[in-house]
Parts: C-alpha cells; sequence; structure tokens
C-alpha cells in the first residue's frame, strides 16, 4: 500500500470525502434508516467540522438528519435496543448550532428509550430485546456518551450516574485477569456462548474499542473532585497499558480477537486498531497516561496507513480488513466473520481516530 505524506486530519478527510462523494446521506448503508452504522461516521464527519469549521461537512450531517426527522421531532427507530441511541449524538449536535426545538424533541425522544428497556436483576441494560439478559461493552458506546451529554445540555446530571452503572457492571463481569474485557456478559446464562460464570469466552476488538473510548471520553465531563473521575482514570490507565502490551510488534495493530494473536485464522483488524489509537491519544490529550504513549497510537496510526489503507488511482479512499457487524460468539465465530472495505463501522472509526491523534499532537506536543 502507499503512503502519502499527510496529516492525520488530512486523512481524515480524505476518508469523509471519499464517503461523501459516494454517497448522499441518506444512501449510506443501511440507506434510509436511523442507524449506528450512519451515526458513528457522521460523528467523525462533525469532529473534521468542528477542527475545521469547514462547513459542507456539517450541512451534509444535518441533510442526513433533517431526512429523517420531521418539524415536529417526530422520526422512526428501533425502541428495542441500545443502538439506536447512538445517532442521538448527532440531533445534541445540531441543537446546540441551531437551537431548532425539533432536534430536542427527536432527541427527548431517545432519552426515553432508558424509562422502557428491559433490564437485569441488577439493572443493566439489555443490549437488544432479542439477546434477552446480555449485556455488551458495545452497548456503553451506544448509549453513554448521547445520554452523559443529553443530561447536562437539558438539566439532568442524574443521567451521568446511570451510565457509571452500566460501566461498573459491565466491568464487574467482563474484565480478564490480562486486563482486557470480554465481549458481553449473559445474566441467564443460557446464550450458547455463554461461560459458566456468564461472560463472552472471547476479547472482540471493535467492542473494546468502544468501550475504551466511551471511558477516556467520561471522564471530562466530571468535576475536577468527583470520585468517579479518578476510579475511571485508573479504569483507563490500565486498559491502555493492558492493550499496549497486545500490540502487534511489526505493524503497532491490534487483532481481531485481541489476546489470541497467534491464534488460527486471527487477523489485525482496522476499526478496533482505529478505536484503540483514538482511546490513547485521548488519554494522552487529557493527561490520563504518560505523553510516552502517544508513541504508540503513532505507530499504529503509521501501520494503518501501511497495511490497511489504499488511495486508488482517482484518490479515493479505501480501508480494508474492517469486520462487518458481530453478535456474541465463539472464537471461530470472531475470526471467520466476513470482513469489508470502507464499512462504515471503520471509516467513521478512522476519521475519529485521525481527528483525535490530530488533536492529541498538537495540544500536547505543539
Amino acid at each position: 500500500m502507499v503512503v502519502q505524506q499527510l496529516t492525520a486530519l488530512d486523512w481524515a478527510k480524505k476518508a469523509a470525502d471519499t464517503l461523501m462523494a459516494q454517497y448522499q446521506p441518506m444512501e449510506l448503508p443501511p440507506a434510509n434508516r436511523w442507524h449506528y452504522h450512519q451515526g458513528v461516521f457522521l460523528c467523525g464527519v462533525l469532529d473534521i467540522f468542528h477542527r475545521t469549521d469547514e462547513l459542507h461537512y456539517y450541512a451534509y450531517c444535518k441533510e442526513y438528519v433533517d431526512e429523517l426527522i420531521d418539524e415536529e421531532g417526530n422520526f422512526y427507530f428501533a425502541r428495542s435496543e441500545l443502538d439506536a441511541i447512538q445517532p442521538g449524538l448527532l440531533l445534541l449536535s445540531l441543537y446546540q448550532k441551531t437551537n431548532q426545538r425539533k432536534y430536542q424533541i427527536a432527541a427527548s425522544k431517545l432519552r426515553h428509550l432508558l424509562n422502557t428497556l428491559n433490564v437485569t436483576k441488577e439493572g443493566g441494560f439489555w443490549h437488544k430485546d432479542k439477546y434477552p439478559y446480555q449485556m455488551w461493552l458495545d452497548g456503553l458506546y451506544m448509549a453513554g456518551p448521547f445520554t452523559v451529554q443529553y443530561g447536562q445540555l437539558f438539566n439532568e446530571p442524574e443521567l451521568t450516574n446511570v451510565v457509571m452503572k452500566q460501566e461498573a457492571l459491565m466491568r464487574k463481569h467482563t474484565k480478564k485477569e490480562n486486563g482486557l474485557y470480554y465481549h458481553g456478559y449473559d445474566e441467564s446464562k443460557q446464550a450458547p456462548w455463554s461461560t459458566e460464570k456468564g461472560h463472552a469466552p472471547e476479547v472482540w476488538g471493535r467492542a473494546l474499542g468502544w468501550y475504551a473510548m466511551v471511558t477516556t471520553n467520561v471522564i471530562e465531563m466530571f468535576p475536577a473532585d468527583h470520585p468517579k473521575r479518578f476510579e475511571l482514570t485508573e479504569v483507563v490507565q490500565q486498559l491502555i497499558k493492558a492493550l499496549i502490551s497486545f500490540q502487534d510488534e511489526a505493524t503497532g495493530l491490534w487483532y481481531q480477537v485481541v489476546d489470541k494473536p497467534g491464534g488460527a485464522g486471527n487477523y489485525l483488524e482496522s476499526s478496533c486498531s482505529c478505536l484503540f489509537i483514538y482511546a490513547i491519544a485521548k488519554a494522552v490529550q487529557q493527561g490520563y497516561v504518560d505523553i510516552s504513549f502517544l508513541q504508540q497510537a503513532e505507530k499504529a496510526y503509521q501501520g494503518l496507513l501501511e497495511e490497511k489503507v489504499e488511495l486508488e488511482q482517482q484518490g479515493r479512499f479505501q480501508l480494508h480488513d474492517i469486520c462487518i457487524g458481530t453478535s456474541i460468539g465463539t472464537y471461530d465465530y470472531y475470526v471467520e466473520r466476513e470482513t469489508s472495505t470502507n464499512d462504515l463501522h471503520g471509516v467513521g472509526a478512522f476519521i475519529l481516530a485521525s481527528v483525535q491523534l490530530s488533536r492529541a499532537k498538537r495540544e500536547v506536543l505543539g
């Protein structure tokens, strides 16, 4: 693969520009749906806008939302799963910029899902109704950032405690001895993949990436003396040290099943590597870990460019080896999942990582 001498922010724009040229906002796959695939990608596009003030990035995100939400804040979304909440981050950004009430009304509908979702006996949100009594690491990202930000924007600070309860339950039931986290937990222990303790049997990269990204982001939302701030800082520090120990020495990337690099069929996966880069860069920027860790993020980013990124002759960005959407399963299930090029999971994570790495280098290194 050919690597051009571009900044991380330049790469973020190339990735976004490629997909924006290929798809009208409503055509982003899966087309015509309120869905977290689009939400992840468009959150990255908004990050570019906030970094550059280039309005066409903002306009693209706004068009996606406005095509799905009417002037009274009505829209169609799945009401039985955490995944539907993630694109609500777009609503909060648009409301803050425009002060249009329709965005607040739509956001409130997502917020009130928290009152109707099924929960475990300990109060943990089911990931989806079709996965009864299961908590997934993915869910903390799907609902957590929106819930905290909504609470702060609309005077419900107690919502932060709701998210922290979910995080504590995930940590209680999925943390592994090596410092990483299993993909999820089944309180009923009825799922075919469930171990004797109820947790998933493997550490899946992208789910752990969502968890790493959420925890590094939430800390700064607490007051300086809040006890959860110190607790989560330790969580992030331990997780990043564990991640570094499983970073591929040659490329700096991470494996689909993170802690089994020598496993049959295991491979270096793009989306989780992007999310880990984001978390490390964010943790360095915020001072949660030593500045020396930025070298590990940069090594991984260079590995992405050399091993997974391709520019076609027309300059179109291509990110390879992105695992498609994935449930919880056994080792063979993860390594046999189909991979794709430019799946929104991966391109969205790449843009988020690129902008965050750019920000960290500017603020930490000057």
